[in-house]
């Protein structure tokens, strides 16, 4: 048997890659292009040897810095690009390489000249506002003061005559820059301030002035006909022209501090006519010089970062990988006396090779004199875990590492996940009706896989992205379960044939009460349809689903344990195999294997034997007469000696394997604590198989107490566990009862009515019960119990998962990281 097991061929996934830690030594001519050959490669995982220095104090800080700045400065770009509403090209135009200094220069270049255009278009994007403004505050206050014109003193102004006879006016629109300097004859009269404000804050700023004037003032006020552009959020908002009425010097301080306050722009409006029109065609001039200069300077910013648009990926991409070969030379020791770096790591055994040729082309490309040498070196330390996985694979051995990672080389549960993981979740959503539709689902995904790949997904569309096959799986399965249950939707069907059961009379009154009469063989495939609605329909499915669910669990947990020995014999431990892989199959069979015995034997014979006495007394009266409930001969005997067996496995697995641990110790080590004569102190703390480091590393008490939590925990969790697996029938019936209410409490009781309206209104709440109820809430809660049963009640049996993943440096898993 172990001959036969020895020469099987080796499963890829079973183990993970054999690992190997390696040296390089790297000539500094040719360390960066070593280094950018690896990351293409993608099968090295660098060591940092510089681990007690902060990021400042590494060798190549400065280029990082710098690709750092490049970094933002795209970013930037980018942020531009997507304001102006342009877009990036995808596939960015050929252009000859360049190095990283003429990079470097070209976005330096680049950033200047944006930032200059886009101070250029503030500028005038702020003056282009406050002409606008100034044009409407003069539309809609002429109207207020042609109104008020009746009951002003001609004499008074508000506005020196100097002012509007300057040829420099349309410069100075804001009366708060202005000094305005009244007549004699304005000392006592009626003034006014015009200006706009923002439409939401008209209301307390009209409030605000009148408290400050005590009421002395009068406010008019008027919507504007345009949306004006804030140009701190740079939205357009609505706003509010005003006129505000006053008397007095000191009043009019008041009011403009309010204004400047409450960030309302204030413009002087001439009392006369006619030099308001001749403002305002001085105004309208000035705008649409205005917005042909600003849309002149917007062509031409669009063509700039157009044409940073069409390498912008490119550079991206670049500056990425610069700043990644950075960080990894960071990562190495540099000699300053050999001219040289060296760099540890971790390599698969198969990508040697690979390795070896690539560091020879970085050689030969960067014309260095001396190659890199690269050597095996021996270590301590556990390696990383890598499995090579592919599209289908990948998502489930997701699902395993989310528990934990592998130990190096020991048996990955990803093996099987892909059957059971599905298999479970099926038994417990088991519906060929949901089944087809979760399948729709799949399929859809997959078609556009090449599309989908490419795109940026949310959250829950990128997990569902990921997990399309374990869709496709699991939507298979429970098609399969759902026609062994024979539920569409929870509606039996005669798809196999013609039920085994037939009414006792013609009128059928005695179906639900009395019972069906049996006139042929059994349904050839799964529940035969007659069983619904029956009055033992209940009974039987509960029965047939519980006792179902026990086989099942009891099967995975004995995989689980012989994985635990294929563990043991791939690391060589025989006491493992002794003393844990034995006793925990002998506990386990000598009760729940018993018990999946009688269950399968009671369906072969049609016993009407009560199970539950017969377990319950297997350890209270294991020497009383069985009676009725005996399945078969010998029964009684059998029961004593797995009794006797289980009974025994429980110190097996506790004490033998401590004491034998400590004896192979002391005898391993007997001698040895006493060193040559030469043999000092400190020699004797630095040699690496000291007798002195193993004792200390050996504690007897830590591995005892270790062992008997481990079979406390393996005694009890058989008993939980397999009681754990029942709630593969709990949801099974669940998600039934569910889809039997939603179509009869529904579906059928709207279809009772003859109008076409409440017909509708059935169909639709049970299209919408049935997609977010039964396809979304019911699908996760049974993925996420046969998660369960897959991270405790399967792997506790022999994973570990306290290993680490191997992370190699490379260039595929870099692009896709953000900045």
């Amino acid at each position: 048997m172990e001959k036969f097991i020895d020469n099987l061929p080796a499963m890829d996934l079973m183990r993970s890659e054999k690992m190997t830690f390696v040296q390089l030594i790297i000539p500094v001519e040719s360390a960066h292009r070593a280094i950018s050959y690896l990351g293409e490669l993608g099968l090295l995982q660098f060591r940092d040897l510089n681990a007690d220095k902060s990021p400042f104090q590494r060798t190549f800080v400065n280029q990082v810095k710098r690709c750092a700045e490049m970094s933002r400065k795209l970013r930037f770009f980018r942020d531009q690009i997507s304001k102006a509403g342009l877009l990036s090209s995808v596939h960015p135009v050929l252009q000859p390489d360049i190095d990283l200094e003429e990079l470097e220069i070209q976005l330096a270049e680049h950033e200047h000249e944006l930032i200059e255009m886009n101070s250029n278009s503030d500028r005038l994007q702020h003056s282009y506002n406050e002409l606008l403004e100034f044009k409407i505050v003069l539309q809609k206050a002429s109207g207020f003061l042609i109104s008020s014109n009746s009951h002003a003193v001609s004499e008074e102004r508000e506005l020196d005559e100097n002012i509007y006879s300057n040829d420099n006016y349309g410069d100075e629109v804001s009366l708060l820059e202005q000094d305005i300097r009244p007549g004699p004859s304005d000392q006592s009269g009626l003034r006014f301030v015009s200006g706009i404000i923002c439409k939401s804050k008209a209301l307390r700023f009209e409030r605000m002035l009148f408290r400050a004037t005590r009421g002395n003032m009068l406010f008019n006020h008027a919507p504007a006909d345009e949306q004006i552009m804030d140009p701190l959020s740079t939205e357009m908002v609505e706003k509010t022209v005003f006129v505000v009425f006053f008397s007095g010097m000191q009043a009019k301080t008041k009011i403009l501090k309010i204004c400047e306050a409450f960030g309302a722009n204030c413009y002087p409006v001439p009392e006369d006519i006619t030099k308001q029109r001749q403002i305002t065609r001085e105004v309208s001039s000035r705008l649409a010089e205005l917005e042909t200069t600003l849309d002149a300077g917007i062509r031409h910013r669009n063509k700039a970062l157009t044409s940073v648009g069409f390498h912008l990926a490119k550079w991206i991409n670049m500056v990425r990988r610069e700043k990644a070969v950075y960080d990894t030379l960071n990562m190495l020791n540099f000699d300053v006396t050999k001219k040289c770096l060296v760099g540890e790591g971790w390599c698969p055994i198969f990508a040697k090779p690979k390795i070896q040729e690539a560091l020879q082309r970085a050689t030969f490309d960067s014309s260095s004199q001396v190659g890199v040498i690269f050597h095996v070196m021996d270590t301590v330390d556990s390696p990383p875990t890598y499995f090579r996985t592919n599209r289908f694979t990948s998502a489930f051995q997701e699902i395993v590492d989310a528990y934990g990672v592998a130990r190096y080389q020991e048996a990955n549960p990803a093996v099987y996940t892909c059957i059971t993981f599905p298999f479970l979740f099926a038994v417990m959503f088991g519906d060929w009706g949901h089944g087809i539709c979760l399948l729709l689902g799949a399929l859809v995904l997959i078609a556009r896989e090449s599309k989908l790949s490419v795109q940026k997904l949310g959250s829950f569309m990128e997990m569902l992205f990921g997990g399309r096959y374990v869709l496709l799986l699991m939507s298979l399965f429970s098609i399969y379960c759902g026609l062994i249950y024979n539920e569409f939707f929870s509606v039996p069907f005669h798809i196999f044939g013609g039920s085994a059961y037939k009414c006792r009379d013609a009128a059928c009154s005695e179906a639900y009460t009395i019972g069906l009469i049996k006139y042929r063989d059994p349904y050839p495939f799964g529940v035969d349809p007659s069983w619904r609605g029956s009055r033992s329909e209940l009974p039987f499915l509960n029965s047939l689903k519980m006792k179902m669910s026990i086989l099942l669990g009891v099967v995975q947990m004995n995989l689980g344990i012989l994985l635990s020995y294929f563990n043991a014999r791939f690391f060589s431990s025989s006491l493992d195999i002794r003393y844990q892989f034995v006793p925990q199959m002998i506990f386990l069979n000598s009760l729940f294997g018993y018990l999946s015995l009688l269950v399968v034997i009671k369906w072969c014979t049609g016993s009407q034997a009560d199970l539950y006495h017969v377990m319950i007394y297997m350890f209270l009266s294991p020497t009383d007469d069985l009676g009725e409930n005996q399945l078969f001969w010998g029964q009684r005997p059998l029961q004593i000696i797995l009794l006797l067996l289980a009974l025994i496995a429980v110190p097996w697995m506790l004490f033998p394997k401590p004491f034998i641990l400590r004896k192979l110790h002391t005898e391993r080590f007997q001698g040895r604590a006493y060193g040559m004569l030469g043999t000092s102190e400190m020699d004797l703390e630095v040699e690496p198989d000291s007798a002195r480091q193993h004792h200390e590393e050996f504690n007897f008490s830590e591995v005892f107490v270790h062992q008997m939590i481990h079979s406390i925990e393996f005694v009890l969790g058989a008993v939980s566990n397999t009681a754990s697996y029942l709630r593969l029938w709990a949801l099974s019936l669940a998600h039934s009862e569910l889809s039997t209410v939603f179509y009869e409490k529904v579906l059928l009781l709207a279809w009772g009515y003859d109008s076409f309206i409440i017909r509708l209104i059935g169909l639709s709440v049970f299209a919408f019960a049935t997609a977010f109820i039964l396809l979304m809430m019911e699908t996760l809660s049974a993925f996420l119990h046969a998660l369960r049963l897959h991270w405790v009640e399967y792997q506790n049996k022999f994973y570990h998962g306290d290993g680490y993943k191997f992370k190699p440096f490379s260039f595929a898993s870099i692009t896709e990281d953000e900045d």
